[in-house]
């Protein structure tokens, strides 16, 4: 291969991939969203449009279009291969991971993923449309609940309008094989309740909890928040259990401090599964902490967490450490069928 082979995949399927590449890189969100940006801009372009914006000098004029993505897409036009897009797929395009290729085979689908809703970067469908192209059987679409306001937490009444879109999406999406399920990822409350209303709980497929407020609180209150979030029977999936960040450019956070025997007990008894989130910045929970859900019984989720349509790539991370520890597929929810999932999220 070289720099100048022949391209005949368009313009903007280069732009798309040219963001995803970042995005499983972890680069830096600016140069994403110039290539997404550029991507949204020429969508609605015919392909004489575009050529007469290329042949007459005006491309850079369009919004949201400068030198970098320009090139792109005049290389793309032109049938080259955009030099940058070669230079990541050499950089970035190779196996995140040693291990854990088997394991992430077997995963259908992904219950932790955010939207521009949220905090996430990407539209709802720019979600979906990666996960197709991963292979993901569904998508849970898990924005956040109104009481993280840093994160533009939704309401109940956005949360409505949101599983509208997602109803829209789907019928879209008819005959593909894939389907965006409707989901939250709910706060737990200082007092073990969940953010959200539970009329709103109960429409939703899948429903992942989590604590993202005093991660400090004294290890035997937390304990008890975490428990009392556990035995609401709408709960799912326990969330980065311990809020640590161990890396990246948030800084580092050390781990919340709770009886972890006791919350998972209280997740194999009342059939919540345990994260295991993929997020390298999280790796949570602990191996320590996965072992011992291991030993104890707990079902698993392994999530992206994804923010981003790149990151949707994620879940070989925590595939890698699932395998590490020896937990059997069959014990990992998203690994089973959509209908044996929505199955026993529904309880």
């Amino acid at each position: 291969m070289t720099e100048r082979e022949a391209y005949d995949g368009g313009a903007v399927a280069a732009l798309r991939r040219i963001a995803f590449l970042l995005e499983r890189a972890r680069e830096d969100t600016y140069k994403v969203k110039a290539f997404r940006g550029a991507a949204a801009t020429i969508l609605p372009m015919s392909d004489a449009d575009l050529a007469r914006a290329l042949e007459d000098g005006t491309l850079t004029d369009l919004p949201g279009i400068g030198a970098s993505s320009g090139k792109v897409i005049a290389d793309a036009v032109r049938g080259l291969l955009p030099e940058r897009l070669a230079q990541l797929e050499r950089e970035h395009a190779g196996p995140l991971t040693a291990g854990g290729a088997g394991l992430r085979a077997r995963l259908r689908g992904d219950l932790h993923s955010h939207s521009d809703w949220s905090d996430g970067g990407s539209p709802i469908e720019e979600m979906a449309f990666t996960a197709i192209e991963l292979g993901h059987d569904y998508l849970v679409l898990t924005d956040h609940s109104p009481r993280l306001t840093v994160a533009h937490g939704l309401s109940a009444e956005r949360l409505a309008k949101q599983l509208g879109v997602v109803e829209a999406i789907n019928e879209h999406l008819g005959g593909s094989g894939f389907t965006l399920l409707k989901g939250i990822e709910v706060d737990i409350l200082d007092d073990g309740g969940l953010d959200q209303t539970d009329e709103m709980l109960a429409r939703l497929d899948v429903r992942v909890a989590s604590v993202h407020s005093k991660l400090k609180m004294d290890a035997r209150d937390m304990t008890r928040r975490m428990i009392g979030a556990i035995r609401n029977p709408r709960m799912n999936v326990l969330g980065h259990c311990t809020g640590r960040l161990v890396t990246g450019g948030r800084g580092t956070r050390a781990q919340s401090q709770f009886d972890a025997r006791a919350v998972f007990e209280a997740c194999a008894e009342h059939d919540v599964a345990v994260e295991i989130n993929s997020r390298p910045e999280r790796r949570d929970p602990p191996t320590e902490l996965l072992e011992l859900a291991r030993d104890t019984g707990c079902l698993f989720s392994i999530d992206s967490d994804a923010h981003a349509p790149g990151q949707l790539d994620f879940l070989v991370y925590g595939a890698e450490r699932a395998e590490a520890a020896g937990i059997d597929a069959d014990r990992i929810v998203n690994t089973w069928p959509k209908e044996r999932l929505l199955d026993w999220a529904a309880k």
